[in-house]
């Protein structure tokens, strides 16, 4: 991402938050922030929004301003509600600017609503948001707003920044009619095909239950249909308000879900296994860097991994070798390792909503012991899979020999 860093005024006190982050992409400095939860009960999610062509051609190549993963972590430092997302992140576009690789969004939730978000390409600080309803079902993928009502200014489910419109009737792209924000602003491709797969799927399941599981949420994270070896790790948040905000609560798999297990992190707990913390596995920059001071030339020669964590295996990795091995006969291993994935959850969703449910505060350390001995039992039974899956291949036809990268077949 061509651009200038800046810096902006930090406010006086910041929320307590779960967010996991990632060392590189497209040249966004680390750590980079997709999304997370806050002790207020505010999820943001960041997704890749692309807008139309002319928008990301007039970026400016020296653009400065905040990119994505400052947004997201912004919001969870500072918000209290979706919508007060939406309006903070507007206030900053409109301040300081925003950098992006050509288009980008967010959605913003709490227990009482939610919003998406599409921040255009452009450096004109252009942006919308809509506000789902109760019975919304929504996927971004990439994030999408179609119509809004422009004629209806105080309508309370739409919002969009104040140079909007006038940008595109004096570019020549509306002039009047219904406002399609995606066919106007976007790339013009509506929903996509994943994303009309998985709204169908999800509505039936809730036409036929009539509501949506939590079970439900980990599937369509975890479908291969969606997900594959490009995803980054999984998140499903709960949008509750339980007794005491330490509750509040995320369930995190590592990778893409298909290879890698949910497990509880709250946020009234202050530790996660050494295991789950950064490792030199992934980090860019570390194939050159040494964990030894004697190699110190400059500060890019040291890792910036200690070698207490690095001591420790990286779940990362463990779970990024099973996604592996599964492909190596994935009509047979998909099944034997989503069957030990849900089996696990569904005892452990169980014995979650006990902890949710309390109607007493929970000492932290209850909170550690809990999600920590439960991350790592999910790691356990990565390795255990991943044990016998090899075993199994050794045993049968062997390792594939093909250097062609093997992969699920996905609806984009």
């Amino acid at each position: 991402m061509p651009g200038r860093l800046i810096k902006i005024p930090q406010v006086s006190k910041t929320h307590k938050h779960i967010r996991v982050s990632y060392s590189y992409y497209l040249g966004i400095p680390a750590p980079i922030t997709n999304g997370g939860l806050n002790e207020y009960g505010v999820a943001v999610r960041d997704i890749w929004s692309p807008s139309r062509k002319e928008l990301i051609k007039m970026t400016p190549k020296n653009q400065k301003g905040l990119n994505y993963s400052d947004l997201a972590r912004i919001v969870l430092e500072r918000a209290r509600s979706a919508r007060e997302a939406v309006r903070i992140v507007s206030n900053l576009i409109k301040k300081y600017g925003e950098s992006t690789y050509g288009g980008n969004s967010h959605i913003f939730a709490d227990s009482k609503e939610a919003w998406v978000m599409i921040q255009f390409a452009g450096g004109k600080g252009l942006w919308a948001a809509e506000r789902l309803g109760p019975n919304s079902i929504r996927a971004s993928r990439p994030g999408y707003i179609e119509e809004i009502p422009i004629n209806e200014k105080n309508n309370p489910n739409f919002l969009y920044s104040e140079n909007l419109i006038k940008f595109c009737k004096n570019k020549g792209w509306y002039s009047k009619g219904p406002f399609n924000v995606n066919k106007i602003l976007g790339d013009k491709k509506g929903k996509w095909k994943g994303v009309k797969w998985i709204e169908n799927k999800m509505k039936k399941l809730a036409v036929k239950s009539g509501k949506i599981k939590l079970k439900d949420v980990m599937w369509a994270i975890r479908t291969t249909k969606l997900t594959g070896d490009t995803a980054g790790y999984g998140q499903v948040i709960p949008l509750t308000d339980p007794f005491h905000n330490n509750l509040r609560m995320l369930w995190h798999s590592p990778i893409g879900a298909v290879a890698s297990p949910f497990s509880p992190v709250f946020i009234g707990q202050t530790k996660v296994p050494r295991e789950f913390m950064m490792h030199r596995y992934l980090t860019v920059g570390e194939s050159h860097r040494f964990s030894d001071e004697r190699k110190k030339q400059s500060k890019d020669t040291v890792s910036l991994v200690n070698q207490e964590i690095e001591s420790t295996v990286s779940v990362v990795y463990e779970c990024k070798r099973l996604f592996y091995l599964i492909l190596q006969n994935k009509n047979h291993f998909l099944s034997v390792v989503n069957k030990a994935f849900e089996n696990r959850e569904k005892k452990l969703i169980k014995k979650t909503l006990k902890i949710i449910k309390r109607s007493k505060k929970i000492s932290k350390n209850k909170l550690n012991n809990f999600s920590l001995y439960e991350l790592i039992q999910g790691l356990k039974l990565v390795q255990n899979l991943s044990k016998n899956i090899e075993k199994s291949i050794k045993k049968s036809k062997g390792f594939s020999k093909s250097v062609k990268p093997k992969c699920f077949n996905q609806i984009w």
